[in-house]
Parts: structure tokens; C-alpha cells; sequence
């Protein structure tokens, strides 16, 4: 099994990676949210995944064990491929995708292309308990954060906000500062819309 890579950034696409290690080209499949934290760096770091299929060997990168650990958990989801996780790491980032399992959202993860109803149900059940051990995340804290969320989300609708817009925008305040009290949210989310 190969677990990660260390080497020189020789091609870089939004889907893929191109990584020499001592003279060997390593083709590494990406998603979206590990494209965008690369920076036009010349020696890389990758976590890997490694597939091996009848017809191919595929390697999957990411940037963090955090997004290689959220990777392994879908894809051990009966009905979610690599394609599919690959897919929904480049739509919401890891932390997105533990908050929308921890909080029941089963909206949230309905929006990655290619997951239904049944689906996004079955992620949620075959994955809480398994991603709360997730590097010690406890749910007590992700449920202040839903309610502070929430109460955020409900002010902003008040004061003539769309929902979608702003539920972006708060989400990625929490993530940046988990600890935000609703206050605080609203007034940086005011900033930002």
C-alpha cells in the first residue's frame, strides 16, 4: 500500500497531479478542495489512497490524514465509489461533510452531484458514530455549533438574506473560528454578503 508521497510538482490539474519520486512519474487523482489548498510549490507532500482495480491502479491524494480518513469512511459506504467521494470532497470540504453527518444534514450532502434521498441517508447512518471518533471530534460542540448556525441563519433571513447564500458564508466563519458566539457571526456574515 502506498500511503503517501513526497516528491517534485511536475503537472497540475484540478482533477489530477503529476508527482516525481526519485525518477518515477506517480499519476495522483485529486479532488477539488486538495487542488485548491496546492500552492505553486515545487516539492509536495501527499496523503494517498490507493485502489487497485481488474483493469487499473489508481492513486488518490489529499493534502491532510483528515480528508484521506473522510475519503476511506464514503467510499466504505455501500453505493459511494471513489468517484463519488472524490466528487463530494471537491464540493464540500472534510469538515463540511463531518458537520453535515454529525447534524443529520441530509440536504447538505444531497447537493454533491450524484447522491439521492436514500443515499445521503445511508452516509449518515453507516458514518455517525464511525466519523465522530474522526480525530476526536465531539458532538456536543457540533451541536452549539448547528444551534448557533441556525439562530444566525434565522437572523439573516430576517433582515431580507437568501438562505443558500448565506449558509455559506456562515459556514465557513464557523470553520474558521468554531468557537463564534451568534453575535459575532452575524455581524462578520453582514461584512461578507
Amino acid at each position: 500500500m502506498i500511503t503517501q508521497l513526497k516528491g517534485k510538482l511536475i503537472e497540475k490539474h484540478p482533477t489530477h497531479l503529476v508527482i516525481e519520486c526519485h525518477g518515477v512519474g506517480y499519476e495522483v487523482n485529486i479532488s477539488l478542495y486538495t487542488f485548491g489548498q496546492i500552492n505553486d510549490v515545487e516539492e509536495i507532500k501527499l496523503y494517498t489512497h490507493l485502489q487497485i482495480r481488474e483493469d487499473a491502479h489508481l492513486l488518490y491524494g489529499f493534502m491532510t490524514e483528515l480528508e484521506r480518513a473522510v475519503f476511506r469512511l464514503l467510499i466504505s459506504v455501500s453505493g459511494i465509489g471513489t468517484s463519488t467521494a472524490r466528487t463530494m470532497l471537491s464540493s464540500l470540504s472534510p469538515k463540511d461533510v463531518q458537520n453535515a453527518i454529525l447534524s443529520d444534514d441530509v440536504n447538505k450532502i444531497k447537493t454533491v452531484k450524484g447522491i439521492g434521498l436514500k443515499t445521503a441517508q445511508r452516509v449518515i447512518i453507516e458514518l455517525k458514530d464511525k466519523i465522530k471518533n474522526l480525530y476526536g471530534i465531539d458532538e456536543i460542540s457540533q451541536k452549539s455549533n448547528n444551534t448557533n448556525k441556525e439562530e444566525t441563519l434565522s437572523a439573516l433571513e430576517v433582515l431580507g438574506y437568501n438562505r443558500r447564500n448565506s449558509e455559506k458564508v456562515i459556514d465557513n466563519l464557523i470553520q474558521s473560528d468554531p468557537e463564534s458566539s451568534v453575535e459575532t457571526l452575524i455581524k462578520l456574515a453582514l461584512n461578507k454578503l
